[in-house]
């Protein structure tokens, strides 16, 4: 049996609404396949003269990495349907989504330590922090993390982080959760058309039909709402967010290629320090011009604020590094979970309505989605299963019509003792 490789990097912006920033797509690191293995009992005749068959089995590696990709789906799903519901529960005491995109994005800075604590517990070889970074600094080039390679490097991606966030969230206020989620999910899509644009990468069919299912169910979710300015505004916020987050994808695959852990984590805390050190001045700017104005900072829901940042660093944290444990597929489809998931709780906390066209664009956009999950070479194992199925059928009958005296006498003989002859 052939074992198949999938190639996935920690670094991403294609598959999560604000925090899939930190995914990209192509890292070089083996993976098995995404489909269950298959184990083929030998060809042949047995004992008995029956011909074996081929069955599925999975290994128990494959089990614990269902397994866990399980958790991984529910982790996924949960804290970005909750990041997005706590972000609207909060613009009702704190309307200021661009602190809020602020204070969340400091957060970032958390990534390497984390990470460092977890190469200590698990690696053999344990290494310094100054090690440590030393090593993941290679990432950026021979001369390592430098002033030029800060700005020219790691800040073009804070500026794109940020827009992203700032987008999503402020769309939030705009429409409901579900429409801004499920539109969200179309920025796979606008990855697929800026990568096959810009990087070249290969052709597929199945993948311009899914982009052509996210433009159309984008413009059915507008209709959905009779072409209101607010709620025309929104959407155009929440596609924007897309469209920022597909680029800062596509960028990070042209200017850095791929990255590993600790190289992934090293760039999403400089992120964090990027936003501490130059975006600070914007909501401090805000505040003076009374655009995101509070009138006090006891007034501030510091639970919120911190909830949210803590759903969104675990969301983060499980999206990047999830591939260790599971498949990065199962990853992608907590993501799709969280639309239902948006949907039942606007149902019962707001006056949305699930009209047959809003209903329509959220089938269309979501099948979009899985149709980009769709691995390249999912054209040749459907044609391998086929002819599988097909040789089975071809088999059982040849077997239902063999002469059951023929069958009687080889279980007869079967059952003789080795010394009978």
């Amino acid at each position: 049996m052939k074992k198949h490789s999938a190639r996935v990097a920690p670094l991403s912006a294609c598959n999560s609404p604000v925090l899939t920033l930190t995914k990209v797509e192509g890292e070089e690191r083996p993976r098995d396949s995404p489909g269950p293995a298959e184990a083929q009992a030998p060809a042949g005749a047995e004992a008995g003269g029956r011909t074996s068959h081929p069955c599925w089995r999975c290994s128990r590696a494959q089990l614990k990495k269902m397994f866990w990709g399980v958790a991984v789906v529910l982790c996924v799903c949960s804290s970005w349907a909750g990041s997005t519901q706590l972000a609207k529960l909060t613009f009702r005491k704190f309307d200021a989504p661009f602190t809020l995109t602020w204070f969340a994005t400091n957060w970032n800075v958390l990534f390497f330590p984390l990470y460092y604590v977890g190469h200590i517990c698990k690696s053999t070889e344990k290494q310094s922090v100054k090690q440590r970074y030393r090593e993941c600094c290679r990432f950026f080039g021979d001369n390592g993390l430098t002033l030029k390679v800060f700005f020219t490097k790691a800040a073009p991606f804070g500026v794109l982080w940020t827009l992203t966030n700032y987008l999503y969230l402020h769309a939030i206020k705009k429409v409901n959760t579900t429409d801004v989620s499920v539109l969200f999910c179309c920025n796979k899509a606008f990855v697929f058309l800026l990568s096959w644009i810009v990087l070249r990468d290969r052709f597929m069919g199945v993948r311009i039909v899914a982009a052509i299912l996210a433009i159309a169910g984008i413009v059915m979710m507008t209709y959905a709402d009779g072409f209101h300015s607010h709620s025309v505004i929104g959407i155009a916020l929440v596609v924007g967010s897309a469209s920022m987050s597909a680029l800062y994808k596509v960028l990070f695959k042209l200017l850095l290629g791929s990255a590993k852990f600790g190289e992934a984590a090293l760039f999403l805390s400089i992120l964090g320090v990027f936003n501490i050190l130059f975006i600070t001045c914007i909501p401090v700017i805000l505040y003076f011009t009374k655009v995101e104005y509070w009138s006090s900072f006891d007034d501030i829901p510091w639970g919120n604020l911190c909830g949210f940042s803590v759903l969104l660093l675990t969301f983060n944290i499980v999206l990047n590094f999830g591939i260790a444990v599971t498949y990065p597929t199962l990853m992608s489809v907590g993501i799709v979970f969280s639309v239902p998931v948006n949907a039942v709780v606007d149902h019962y906390t707001s006056k949305i309505v699930f009209n047959g066209v809003r209903v329509i664009a959220i089938i269309i956009i979501g099948l979009g989605f899985l149709l980009l999950l769709l691995p390249e070479e999912w054209d040749v194992w459907l044609v391998k299963l086929l002819t599988r199925l097909k040789v089975r059928k071809k088999e059982e009958p040849a077997e239902g019509g063999a002469d059951p005296g023929s069958g009687a006498q080889s279980k007869a003989r079967r059952a003789r003792p080795s010394f009978a002859r």
